[in-house]
């Protein structure tokens, strides 16, 4: 049987990564050395803290057999006001031969910054490509 969670932020992401590790009875160090992470860095995470890098979270999801799925909040989404939104994780435009590096490159910085303004993440300026 499998369960279903919806996570709303770092801190139910870490709630549920502890509650998952002690009902399978794992220490942290058994489920750091089993997901190929640091278990202060597992700690930081069950502790509800920001910024974990995705790679390590997969292959930490994965050791205590738990998938990540990601959806379309629909109509939902349109209900709640933006401020109390969720942010989702949106998808880019595929690139196509005919895109130019720079179209590509501006297209990918604006998707981050609008993306960690979204999580309350500074958001760094445009970089400076040297042309004056």
């Amino acid at each position: 049987m499998s369960e279903e969670f919806t996570l709303t932020g770092w801190s139910k992401l870490g709630g549920l990564v502890r509650d998952t590790r002690l009902s399978q009875g794992l220490s942290q160090a058994a489920l750091a050395t089993r997901a190929g992470v640091a278990r202060s860095w597992l700690a930081r995470v069950e502790a509800g803290h920001r910024g974990a890098e995705l790679e390590p979270l997969l292959r930490l999801l994965a050791a205590l057999d738990l998938t990540l799925t990601l959806r379309s909040n629909g109509d939902a989404a349109q209900a709640q006001p933006s401020s109390d939104r969720t942010p989702a994780v949106s998808a880019q435009k595929p690139r196509t031969p005919k895109d130019s590096p720079d179209e590509v490159g501006a297209s990918l910085r604006a998707t981050s910054q609008a993306r960690r303004a979204s999580w309350g993440l500074p958001v760094t300026g445009t970089r400076d490509d040297g042309d004056d």
